[in-house]
This record gives C-alpha cells, sequence and structure tokens, in this order.
C-alpha cells in the first residue's frame, strides 16, 4: 500500500513505530469503568497505569510535532516519507518469510525492496504496488506465532505502547533486521528514527477519533484482533483494520480533534 496512512498502520507494527503505538496506547484516554479481567490481560492494572503514561508523553510531546509536521509537509513529500521507510521494512518480512518457510512471499519482499529502492529512487515512490507486486508484511512476532506461540499475554510497554510477551521477545530481532540500525553516525541514526517516528504518528492522526467506549480496552481488543489476524494469514477473521475507516461511518469522523 502506498497511501500514507496505510504505511502509518504498518509502522505501529514495527519495532520503532513507536508513533503508532503512542497514538494507540497514548493519545487516546482510558476512560470508562474497567472491566472483569481477561484472560489474556492479566496484568491489565499494570497496563493501564503504563497507558495512562503513554497518553501524557503523546498528548504534550508527540502529537503536537506530528500535528506540525503534516500541516508544514506537502503530502507528495509525506507520502514519499512513508514509501521510504516502508520499504526498509522489506528485508525483515524477507527473513522473516523464510523462517516461517513462506518462500514465495519472501521472493515478493525481495522483489518489492529491489524496484522501490532503484526505481522507486530509494524506496520515495512504491513503484511495486503500482506493478501489483505485493505480500504479505512479516515480523519475528508473527514468526514466533507461526512456531507454535500463538496466543500470547498483552502488554503495554512505556513509550512503545500495545504489545504481547510474544511480540516483545520478537523485538530485539526487528531492530536488528531494520537497515537503519547499522548506521555508524549517531546523528544520522537518531535523526532517521526521530523522522520515521513523527512521519508515522502524523499519518495516524485522522485515526484516533474512531476510538470509542473504555479507550484501553478498545485499543486492547484491536491489537490482538489485528495480531491474531496476521499471524494466521488471515485465516481467523478479517482484518480489522484493512480499511481506513476502521469499518466506521464517514459520520465518526465529525468529531476529530475535538481536544
Amino acid at each position: 500500500m502506498s497511501d500514507h496512512k496505510a504505511q502509518g498502520r504498518r509502522g505501529g507494527r514495527a519495532l520503532l513505530g513507536i508513533a503508532a503505538a503512542a497514538l494507540l496506547a497514548g493519545c487516546a484516554s482510558g476512560g470508562g469503568v474497567q472491566q472483569e479481567p481477561r484472560p489474556e490481560d492479566p496484568w491489565e492494572g499494570f497496563n493501564r497505569k503504563v497507558f495512562a503514561f503513554n497518553e501524557v508523553i503523546d498528548r504534550y510531546a508527540l502529537k503536537p510535532v506530528a500535528r506540525g509536521y503534516r500541516f508544514v509537509t506537502p503530502d507528495p513529500v509525506e507520502t514519499g516519507v512513508g514509501n521510504f521507510f516502508s520499504n526498509l521494512g522489506e528485508p525483515r518480512t524477507v527473513l522473516n518469510s523464510l523462517l516461517q518457510g513462506k518462500g514465495r512471499n519472501a521472493s515478493i519482499a525481495m522483489s518489492r525492496f529491489l524496484i522501490n529502492t532503484t526505481v522507486g529512487i530509494g524506496g520515495l515512490w512504491d513503484v511495486a504496488s503500482r506493478m501489483e507486486i505485493t505480500g504479505q508484511e512479516e515480523d519475528f512476532g508473527q514468526t514466533l506465532g507461526a512456531w507454535g506461540w500463538e496466543e500470547s499475554r498483552y502488554l503495554v510497554l512505556p513509550l512503545l505502547g500495545p504489545s504481547t510477551l510474544r511480540d516483545t521477545g520478537g523485538l530485539p530481532a526487528d531492530m536488528y533486521s531494520y537497515p537503519t540500525t547499522y548506521i555508524e553516525d549517531d546523528e544520522t541514526r537518531l535523526g532517521l528514527t526521530a523522522l520515521r517516528i513523527i512521519d508515522t504518528r502524523a499519518g495516524l492522526l485522522d485515526q484516533e477519533a474512531l476510538i470509542q467506549g473504555d479507550r484501553y480496552a478498545f485499543i486492547r481488543d484491536a491489537y490482538l484482533q489485528r495480531r491474531r489476524f496476521e499471524v494466521s494469514d488471515g485465516e481467523l477473521g478479517e482484518d480489522p483494520f484493512a480499511s481506513d475507516d476502521f469499518g466506521f461511518d464517514d459520520a465518526d469522523f465529525d468529531d476529530a480533534f475535538a481536544d
């Protein structure tokens, strides 16, 4: 997907997609009465405290910067930046596809990376998608799921947001399979990381208005459903984020950014 909002959603599942995580675990306040403990969320009390902490960080730091970035950045540039970072995630998909025995998906991801890096000028243009060369994104959390760790306890990480024990265990492998990790110049590496965070967060500004009811529970359930969908390659139901409106009507956007 070359659309920038789609890039933002995908960034949220990457190791340093901290902006997506901050949206889901931070920008939505944890209103609502705490419900009965869920088997997959035995640490709900702890998780809600981290959720509230992340909300403060997002509200007063990340979200204002993301809004400013969106205001000053032309849409084509914003889309290109999202494409660039998405393209850098293709090697991770290649590696994890091979670890899961998905040779065809690994081949598709490699083709996408080569085409977009060359013809797409460093990945700024998603030429591969225009050529209808698309596959499934994979990360090490999904690989652990494919190896048998299908269900895992929900965990909200400080700054990083929604996760599970399984997905948290996959973070180091995801980090080391992302190309910017190997940039030796600290200023360049940190600058790219910061840009990726801000760009991803900006790509999610429109979606936060769709979070309804007990926002902690909404986000938790959506995250777990999405991860089950990804680990099972879509065999356990529909992707809850398959469309830009998350299944809601356009009217749900009316109260966006009321704060």
